[in-house]
């Protein structure tokens, strides 16, 4: 799919529960620069300490936002399973405040994709980064028999 506006709202429609339960939904997809912006409203529920968003939601944003930058963009890539995440928690990640995400592809072979991912607050202050290495599945060619094929 080359349309990014229609890849956008078949991503959003079929999102995850968690990205959901986030507030988070995909506000642009760059096809050439295989790149994903997500923003995210983390409701308060899902904080401590009042309204600092737990570690493991904030890393699990940047994962969705550099998955999606993946196989958002990339029609033959049927599933990503992250091996390696760093994160960094340079500032605070508040909750219930519009948090913009952006992933991007850094380099993708054939199996095996190196990605990244940042977080901005409302202000635009860097507040946290990702690095992740991701095994990639992909579809077989069209008229290309998988070697799991029955057929």
């Amino acid at each position: 799919m080359t349309d990014p506006l229609a890849r956008i709202e078949q991503l959003n429609a079929m999102a995850p529960d968690f990205i959901k339960l986030l507030g988070g939904c995909i506000i642009e997809l760059d096809m050439d620069s295989q790149r994903a912006v997500f923003t995210f409203t983390v409701p308060l529920e899902f904080c401590h300490s009042g309204d600092v968003v737990q570690g493991g939601f904030v890393t699990a944003m940047l994962d969705a936002a550099m998955s999606h930058a993946l196989f958002g963009t990339d029609d033959t890539i049927s599933g990503v399973a992250s091996l390696d995440i760093a994160t960094q928690f340079i500032g605070v990640c508040r909750g219930q405040q519009p948090l913009q995400v952006t992933g991007r592809v850094k380099k993708a072979t054939f199996k095996t994709a190196f990605l990244e991912a940042d977080i901005e607050d409302e202000a635009g202050t860097l507040v946290s980064t990702a690095q992740s290495v991701a095994k990639l599945s992909r579809q077989p060619a069209e008229g290309q028999r998988s070697r799991y094929s029955l057929s």
